[in-house]
């Protein structure tokens, strides 16, 4: 597992052959199994391979969305706010498990945060993604992961470079390594 969390890394450059449906299913399987406060599940998924929806899905932010339109794969990430006050959190594991599962599979992945950007002004991402994708009002888009494989190599994170400096040993400032 830690070497999975090592190599995993954000991409934004595919090559332009579809994610086979095999794996598609295991992506969907795999958020599926994500776990969620209570076991409530208010995580819904949109799996996207239309390539015009995935143009338009790539305009969802600002700035850094772009890559999306290169895609040939995207999973919506997104919850029925109703059903949990917990859905944020719910809605993240959900999106890392997916990227951890594509990882996994030799797919490139890069989580795109929909929750609480805008795409325009006075137009939230999350109300164009929601109208993009007939999404009931009720139901908040978290986040969309980009999925395909890789066009660029990215190095593998450096063991020496964790910041274990960040981590204490039973109360804050108490250094975890000597």
């Amino acid at each position: 597992m830690l070497e999975l969390l090592m190599k995993r890394r954000s991409i934004r450059k595919y090559k332009p052959a579809a994610v086979e449906q095999e794996k598609i299913d295991k992506l969907v399987r795999a958020g599926l199994l994500s776990p969620s406060s209570r076991r409530v599940n208010p995580w819904e998924f949109i799996v996207v391979t239309d390539k015009d929806i995935l143009t338009k899905l790539s305009t969802a932010k600002e700035h850094g969305s772009g890559f999306l339109k290169g895609a040939p794969l995207a999973i919506v990430v997104l919850a029925d706010e109703s059903k949990s006050d917990v859905w944020v959190e719910d809605t993240s594991i959900a999106s890392i498990i997916i990227q951890l599962a594509a990882e996994d599979m030799g797919l490139g992945s890069c989580w795109i945060q929909i929750r609480k950007r805008m795409h325009s002004k006075g137009k939230t991402s999350e109300e164009y993604v929601r109208e993009l994708l007939d999404i009931p009002g009720n139901y908040k888009a978290a986040s969309v992961i980009a999925i395909g494989y890789p066009e660029e190599k990215r190095e593998p994170q450096n063991e020496d470079e964790l910041m274990f400096e960040k981590v204490f040993v039973n109360k804050y400032g108490k250094s975890y390594r000597k």
